[in-house]
């Protein structure tokens, strides 16, 4: 049956097929085991949820690819294997969306009211929100499409709630009014993780508050927000402030107000900075806030939502914050309060999101007390997270970070975390259960497990009842994962099997591959919840459940960012942002996949250059071309009635020192690259094993192996039939086996040519189902000969480099046979007198002397030599005795110059005394070798006719 394979490697043409194919086929399905049905050890990873608003940039297709290359690696390995995918609802983003939307069609969401703009939102979402999971299937991403999740799904929502009345009932939630992050844009307070601070040149201006009751009397303060003293409450000094003694118990009058606000000492105050008085506002500045509190001072908030002026009856009541600046600082002026300008250098705050500068205001919110001990005594969140990576007695961590030095970035924010704002002002997401009655003001939140809403006040009865308009943090919501998607907190048998057995089954996830941006928004809360909530569920037996058992995940990789080819951040504004679909379109999935892998080291920024890409593509077809090869010779042999074993790895019918030595090299080259490259994957060194795979695939097998092959693929010679049909069976078995190793960083590629080289004979629907190459066992006799077959093959391709190398620089015609004589120890010259044929071939050697021994100077050859190895061509062109002459020269020169350093070291008696054995015994050998070498250069040299 011929292989029917397109003479060019199309990309676009096989791509779109399989990755449909994939999808249809649900091949990467993961089915909850049935109860008591044993599973054995499963890989289960989670997809970091992108944003619903989101579509696939560098940094999600490398984490992908890593996820992607280790998923197929497990499920080819056997192992029970689940990839997780889903998308977060992004409140703050998704909002901004819809609402640019509606902003376009002339109304607003508060034009539309709340339940009609959740509706709008959910269309939104319908409509465009499964983008990028879109493209993930596009990319072949191997991940159980019939789980996909979405965290404002229903059985998410419950779990969402149900974490929440928990924590309230614990009385590790609680509400209360803090300065937070506001962004005016978003209308929302945001956490500090979310705001980008940028470095700026700004002003600091002085003000003079007049002394009350002490005319002509002023105490200065420096201030880079002029527009903040509207809200001012005192000033503070330092108490051992010289200066200022003698307003101890004074009061000032607020410039442009007139209202007496009094002078507090605090030892919290700088000296040094500014004037040593500082304006303190407690409703917009957590310092001033923390003073505040110290001090009993009112807090008085000057600005709304959208950080304009609140000041019903001041002239700058509804101006903007900086329109207000600009007309206070005029006004201060104009009254002689207003002093020295400096430049001042400060750190601006801005919204990820919005990119507006962010207002520290004074907010009620709700919190979580990550630091507060639960009421029977057990360790706090923040605790549990901490012991969770820190390593026991035994050195043991239940979560192990890769890159290590992750782990001490972890441990450094969690010991100083603080209480976790968990409100946001938006109408986009999950509703705060709790209700606030009318009657006695006070909260009513549910009891866990309380599916149903209240309908009366839990403290008065009243049926006045409001359900809190704030949402939760969207971070809430994803830090549940996993245990919300797999059951969590209904734990039994539910309507269709999963819940309860998928926790026990694939709870904790075995990894996690994220990037460190969100180090602290995600993974850091994920360890939190899932272990605090975690801990209560008992294990399958009903024992209890330990901390290395309830940990979301047990490995964390933390991947590199990806760099233009500069190594500079991408960003929009630089105009360097590389858009991943726009590089497959061009050069195809695999090729891309196969660049991050390659420079995907743990630590290591990628620098990503389309030009490796563009090589990428060059391996891809050099392995496509491979396989058009292979496929003729089977429909040769197909055609001669030669049979060609679809199983036999080798020579049955010899003992193993028998085989073909080229065959043992390429068997033991397989062996080895596949012990490396499965340690490289349990290592997460992707790179090594790409290198490993694109070192053998292209050179071992397509240059070498593949070469030595056809000088035996020889179908029309029938006492060569067996010898080819042998040969062929074997190129099959090691390209086929090649495919499975290369399948998870080309999955498409390898696809193809798999179903076409196997057609109907092939075991599985997939490549990707296939058994991923081991290495093979073998004793120590079996060891010796594989290994005399690899050191004798290696010494062949040095000879026949080496000979191509000397025919290129003596100017021979490709086509050109020549003469040549190779000097080799004598151990050698019987087994490669026996490959004499394939050097000749390989080399365009029509005569090839092989001689035992490397003495003597041969005048009128040119020669050159490689280690212990001497090459000498004979070639009737004459000689071009000027450049022979010049790059022996060259070559003198830099024998001499090596082997005089070598001697320099060795004669140094302070650095002979005390460098190891091992240094020593290099020099030496380093120093003789220089030294022959260059007795043969003069003598060649010498010899050269005189000009």
């Amino acid at each position: 049956m011929p292989h029917d394979l397109p003479k060019a490697y199309d990309p676009t043409a096989i791509e779109d097929k399989w990755a449909e194919y994939w999808v249809r086929e649900n091949l990467f399905a993961q089915p909850t085991p049935a109860p008591g049905e044993p599973i054995g050890n499963p890989f289960t990873i989670l997809l970091p949820p992108p944003n619903v608003t989101g579509r696939l940039h560098m940094g999600h297709m490398l984490n992908q690819t890593e996820m992607d290359i280790l998923t197929r690696w497990h499920r080819m390995k056997g192992d029970p294997t689940l990839w997780l995918p889903g998308t977060d609802h992004a409140g703050i983003a998704t909002q901004m969306m819809v609402e640019r939307q509606l902003v376009s069609e002339g109304t607003s969401r508060t034009a539309l009211g709340r339940e009609a703009f959740e509706a709008r939102v959910w269309q939104w979402r319908d409509q465009y929100g499964k983008a990028i999971l879109d493209q993930m299937k596009r990319l072949g991403a191997s991940v159980d499409w019939q789980r996909e999740y979405f965290t404002m799904d229903a059985n998410l929502s419950v779990a969402v709630r149900e974490a929440f009345t928990r924590l309230y009932e614990q009385d590790l939630i609680y509400r209360g009014a803090y300065v937070v992050n506001w962004c005016p844009g978003c209308r929302t307070a945001v956490s500090d993780l979310e705001v980008i601070h940028e470095e700026t040149l700004g002003k600091l201006w002085e003000i003079r508050y007049p002394v009350a009751g002490s005319e002509g009397e002023f105490l200065t303060i420096a201030t880079t927000r002029p527009e903040t003293m509207l809200g001012d409450v005192a000033v503070a000094i330092h108490p051992e402030d010289e200066r200022y003694l003698h307003l101890h118990g004074k009061k000032l009058l607020l410039p442009l107000t007139g209202r007496e606000i009094p002078i507090v000492l605090d030892p919290w105050v700088s000296r040094e900075f500014g004037t040593g008085a500082v304006k303190i506002t407690p409703a917009h500045d957590p310092n001033d806030f923390a003073l505040g509190q110290r001090h009993h001072l009112p807090s008085i908030n000057i600005m709304d939502d959208t950080a304009h002026i609140v000041l019903p009856g001041s002239p700058y009541n509804g101006l903007d914050r900086y329109v207000a600046r600009k007309r206070i600082l005029e006004d201060l002026e104009a009254q002689g309060l207003l002093g020295a300008i400096h430049d001042h250098k400060l750190s601006v705050g801005r919204c990820d999101r919005s990119k507006d500068a962010v207002e520290p205001r004074l907010s009620t919110q709700w919190f979580i007390a990550v630091n507060k001990k639960s009421a029977d005594g057990r360790a706090s969140m923040a605790e549990t997270a901490i012991a969770a990576v820190t390593a026991d007695a035994n050195g043991e961590r239940a979560i192990r970070f890769t890159p290590a030095m992750y782990e001490k970035t972890y441990l450094n924010w969690m010991e100083n975390i603080h209480d976790w704002c968990i409100s946001r002002q938006l109408w986009w997401g999950h509703r705060i259960p709790a209700w606030h009655c009318a009657t006695c003001h006070k909260i009513t939140v549910p009891k866990p497990g309380q599916a149903s809403d209240p309908t009366a006040c839990a403290h008065c009865g009243s049926v006045q009842l409001t359900q809190e308009t704030d949402v939760l943090d969207t971070w809430f919501s994803s830090g549940l994962l996993p245990i919300s998607v797999f059951g969590w907190p209904f734990l039994g048998p539910d309507a269709d099997g999963r819940a309860g057995i998928d926790f026990q089954t694939f709870y904790p996830t075995s990894l996690l591959v994220t990037g460190f941006d969100i180090l602290f928004f995600w993974v850091a809360r994920m360890i939190m919840l899932g272990c605090w909530f975690a801990l209560d569920v008992p294990l399958p037996d009903g024992s209890k459940r330990e901390l290395k058992d309830a940990v979301p995940f047990k490995d964390v990789y933390i991947h590199a960012l990806v760099r233009d080819a500069n190594r500079e951040k991408m960003s929009k504004t630089k105009g360097n942002v590389i858009d991943p679909i726009e590089i497959v379109k061009k050069y195809g999935t695999d090729a891309v996949r196969f660049t991050l892998a390659s420079m995907a080291s743990p630590g290591t920024d990628i620098a990503f250059n389309e030009a490796r890409t563009e090589g990428y593509r060059a391996f891809a077809n050099k392995i496509w071309n491979a396989a058009r090869f292979i496929f003729m010779n089977l429909d040769r042999a197909e055609e001669a009635g030669i049979f060609v074993s679809h199983s036999l790895a080798a020579h049955p019918n010899l003992p193993l020192e028998e085989w073909p030595n080229d065959d043992l090299w390429i068997f033991s080259r397989l062996d080895k690259t596949t012990e490396g490259v499965n340690s490289a994957l349990a290592n997460y060194r992707f790179d090594e094993a790409a290198s490993l795979i694109y070192q053998f695939f292209w050179g071992d097998f397509c240059d070498w192996y593949l070469e030595f092959a056809k000088l035996k693929l020889d179908f029309g010679n029938k006492e060569k039939a067996t010898e080819a049909a042998s040969t062929l069976a074997n190129v099959r078995f090691v390209f086929e086996k090649s495919l499975r190793l290369l399948s998870p960083f080309m999955p498409f590629l390898t696809e193809e040519i798999w179903h076409t080289l196997l057609a109907e004979r092939a075991p599985q629907r997939s490549i990707a189902l296939s058994n991923y190459p081991v290495t093979e066992l073998r004793d120590e006799a079996e060891t010796r000969i594989y290994d005399f077959a690899e050191q004798l093959i290696q010494l062949l391709q040095r000879i026949i480099v080496g000979l191509r190398a000397r025919r290129k620089e003596l100017g021979v015609e490709e086509k050109a046979l020549v003469k040549a004589k190779v000097f080799v120890a004598l151990a050698t010259t019987r087994p490669l007198k026996f490959h004499k044929n394939i050097i000749e071939k390989l080399a365009r050697i029509e005569d090839l002397e092989i001689v035992d021994s490397t003495g003597g100077i041969y005048a009128n050859l040119a020669w050159q030599t490689d280690g212990p190895i001497d090459i000498y061509v004979e070639y009737e062109k004459p000689i071009d005795v000027a450049a022979e002459c010049e790059r022996l020269t060259k070559e003198i020169a830099k024998l001499e110059k090596n082997l005089a350093a070598a001697e320099r070291q060795l004669g140094n008696e302070a650095f002979m005394a005390k460098a190891p054995a091992h240094i020593v015994e290099g020099l030496k050998k380093q120093e003789s070798e220089n030294r022959q070498l260059l007795e043969k250069a003069k003598a060649a040299l010498a010899a050269l006719p005189n000009m």
